[in-house]
């Protein structure tokens, strides 16, 4: 063994042995901790009461707050319908909720980086901070300090409101999404109060996310327009024939959970999804599938990520832009990662509870459990970047009109039908049997499909081509010559016109021409 394999065994160990070394270090303090407090908090010792007392008070405190069943439902205020109380939710809630996501933001950034390094065998940011944890904040104050140039040419009052018209609404597509049921929150006036872990949650909580996925759009194509550069412009093309393509595929996908419950509540929802087998990707696998998909395409994620396409377009829709603004448009990416998270976890796989009903006896594990859940959604986001190519353009046209649309329709029949039969049965197994042969068509169609292969393309033959061969057969051949006839009537007409016109001029006598007097 050479001496550079010998250093490469030692340093692939050395790390291993270390955190074994760290681990055994830790677990000796801790154990040494436990027998100190265990001496000092026994029954026979001076602190022993004492210590009693704080747990006591620390459990007394922490079941007052959290426990949802301590006080009736009739005794506590309903911060909604409190003026007092929902202006200090709206604010304390908008300030936390603000921190948490744009906190997000920059270490999923960081979280892309270090999960694509260990899919490609890489090493990965490791240098600002202790395991690169410092990496997102290195490249913000980088960016801050980084020349921002403006095209000469460009439309500037577009140019610089496009940036923030793509990062503003993944913000506020999550207004009207609970992150967790309501708290039962004592305060310094004596009362108890019902707080809410959301914004607000209307009754048209899924019109809200359509309309709001839709307007992100507009950032781009307004980047890739006002920037003067045949580059952005085609990358902002490409962004909205893309959004039209896989919108119509999305809206019909979201119509699944709403045909379920009845509302368009996404509280409803969520609450309706209390159990994991009640989620309702198990309900609809097909419309979940197709919702995913769709929402990649949205946030021009790969494989989608056609308007940004630097073999093709350089740097697409984006091309142009540097500094902040160029910082502003990739924390949009990244918010929309989280944006489309949480709303797929909350349409189709029960949102902020955990399948089990923990959350129901302990609420404020409830935004835990959303956070787990939506950065399990971004992990599988970065792996698919990892795994699948950019597709090429049209056929990414092609499976957004070809594939998912039909598909949609029919996810959204499979539900409409096992609903409307189960409704007007009234059995929830009537439902469960029509949604499982919805279920078998669809594997076996799919099966059939995809097993059929493709087929060598027929080369045609150009010996009975009536174009080619003069023949006069057909239907078509008939019909071209009726339409022939009345294309050539206007021209007809307008040929013996002048030519009558052009006989009356004759028979006009000629006036005699005077001889031209010279000067």
């Amino acid at each position: 063994m050479t001496a550079t394999n010998r250093k490469q065994d030692s340093g692939g160990i050395r790390p291993y042995l270390n955190l074994i070394g760290i681990f055994v270090i830790l677990g000796l303090v801790t154990f040494g901790l436990l027998l100190l407090i265990t001496a000092l908090t026994g029954p026979d010792s001076f602190l022993g009461p004492i210590w009693a007392s704080i747990l006591g008070g620390i459990n007394n405190v922490l079941t007052w707050i959290f426990d949802p069943n301590r006080v009736p439902a009739a005794d506590a205020i309903q911060c909604r319908m409190h003026s007092g109380c929902s202006t200090v939710q709206s604010i304390v809630f908008s300030l936390i909720f603000f921190f948490v996501v744009l906190t997000g933001f920059a270490y999923t950034t960081l979280l892309e980086r270090v999960v694509l390094a260990r899919l490609q065998q890489r090493v990965g940011p490791n240098r600002a901070g202790p395991g690169g944890l410092l990496q997102p904040v290195a490249d913000g104050v980088k960016l801050i300090f980084k020349e921002d140039i403006t095209p000469s040419g460009a439309d500037k009052p577009v140019y610089h409101i496009a940036p923030m018209l793509k990062a503003v609404p993944p913000l506020i597509l999550l207004a009207v999404v609970p992150l967790g049921p309501d708290l039962i929150i004592p305060w310094f006036d004596g009362n108890v109060y019902q707080v809410p872990l959301g914004l607000i949650d209307v009754n048209v909580g899924v019109l809200w996310l359509l309309a709001v996925t839709s307007i992100a759009t507009y950032g781009v194509v307004l980047a890739g327009w006002a920037s003067n550069n045949k580059y952005a412009m085609l990358g902002g093309l490409r962004a909205s024939a893309q959004m039209l393509s896989y919108e119509l595929s999305l809206g019909l996908t979201m119509a699944v959970p709403v045909l379920i419950v009845g509302s368009m509540s996404i509280g409803d929802i969520i609450r309706e999804q209390r159990m994991f087998y009640e989620w309702f990707v198990f309900q609809n696998p097909l419309a979940a599938g197709i919702l995913a998909i769709a929402l990649l395409a949205e946030v021009n994620r790969a494989p989608f990520d056609l308007p940004e396409a630097e073999q093709e377009l350089t740097q697409g829709f984006m091309t142009e832009y540097s500094g902040m603004k160029f910082a502003l448009i990739m924390m949009a990416e990244y918010l929309g990662m989280i944006g489309i998270s949480v709303v797929m976890s909350a349409l189709f796989f029960g949102g902020y509870q955990d399948g089990f009903g923990i959350v129901d006896s302990l609420p404020i594990l409830g935004p835990l459990v959303f956070i787990g859940k939506t950065i399990l959604f971004l992990f599988l986001m970065i792996w698919v970047r990892a795994t699948l190519p950019r597709i090429r353009y049209d056929r990414l046209m092609a499976l957004g009109w070809k594939v998912m649309l039909p598909l949609a329709l029919i996810a959204v029949t499979w539900t409409a039908v096992a609903t409307l039969i189960g409704d007007t049965a009234n059995s929830t197994l009537l439902y469960g049997i029509v949604s499982g042969v919805f279920f078998l068509v669809v594997v076996v169609g799919g099966y059939l499909v995809l097993s059929r292969g493709e087929t060598e393309p027929v080369e045609p033959s150009w010996d009975d081509d009536p174009i080619i061969t003069g023949e006069r057969k057909g239907i078509g051949w008939v019909l071209l010559q009726v339409l022939g006839g009345i294309i050539a009537i206007p021209f007809a007409l307008y040929n013996f016109t002048l030519n009558q016109l052009d006989k009356l001029a004759s028979l006009a006598p000629e006036e005699p021409k005077e001889p031209k007097k010279e000067n």
